[in-house]
């Protein structure tokens, strides 16, 4: 690969493991409000909840929906549908829809971790080129996760696209991570693992990206700039 000044990252699910925190988090929601009796088990209650939610911060990422209606949103469409509705009292269902997010992102800090071998790979890099992590992230959450890694010293500057103002995948979000890092679009490299997002986004402010496909079967044929990897310490061998 051709030779970079600075490499920008995500975060969730390319260096620490959201999708366990997650699905973690989730099994508490279910017990802690009893939602057995919508769902019959923990994965019926998350299979409604995934693409629901997934629609809904793809919308967030283009900035049609605020973060606080996501928040509540993802809750109230698994509480009030066509699988029932559950109540606690004379609370309204966005009341509770609120009640169970605050729970679920408390719930995810319980849960975080890394992902295996992301460390060795951010040390790796950290000693190469200055990092960058640009994160679609709700920032009290991403800064907890931060702060509990270990691996703060290693990024030169974090940006969380709450406290930018701009979402992935917009270019302005990484126009601000070449002007913080001053450097030339053609001289930074985003690593992620979200097409929509980190790659699209990278794409659509002319940078290079390397995307971890882990077991993901999408392509990215249509995004020139793309390198694909499987796993993330394949990353040292191309950098």
């Amino acid at each position: 690969m051709k030779t970079y000044k600075a490499i920008f990252l995500d975060w969730d699910d390319t260096i620490g493991d959201w999708s366990h925190a997650a699905h973690e988090a989730l099994c508490d929601v279910y017990r802690l409000y009893g939602l057995a009796s919508m769902y019959p088990t923990e994965e019926d209650f998350i299979a409604t909840y995934e693409p629901y939610n997934l629609g809904l911060w793809d919308k967030y990422g283009r900035g049609e929906i605020t973060k606080d209606y996501l928040r509540v949103e993802r809750f109230r469409h698994v509480i009030a549908n066509e699988h029932g509705t559950i109540s606690k009292g004379d609370m309204s269902i966005e009341e509770l829809a609120m009640r169970m997010g605050e729970d679920f992102l408390r719930q995810t800090n319980t849960h975080f971790s890394l992902l295996p071998h992301a460390e060795e790979v951010v040390r790796y890099l950290a000693d190469k080129y200055p990092l960058t992590i640009i994160s679609n992230g709700f920032k009290e959450i991403q800064h907890y996760k931060f702060e509990h890694s270990g691996l703060v010293e290693c990024f030169a500057h974090i940006l969380i696209s709450e406290e930018v103002g701009v979402n992935k995948p917009q270019p302005e979000i990484f126009e601000k991570a070449l002007t913080l890092n001053g450097v030339r679009r053609d001289e930074a490299l985003m690593i992620g693992d979200s097409l929509t997002s980190d790659i699209a986004g990278a794409e659509n402010a002319g940078i290079d990206s390397i995307w971890i496909r882990g077991s993901k079967k999408d392509e990215c044929t249509v995004y020139e700039g793309c390198r694909k990897v499987s796993d993330i310490r394949e990353i040292m061998k191309v950098l």
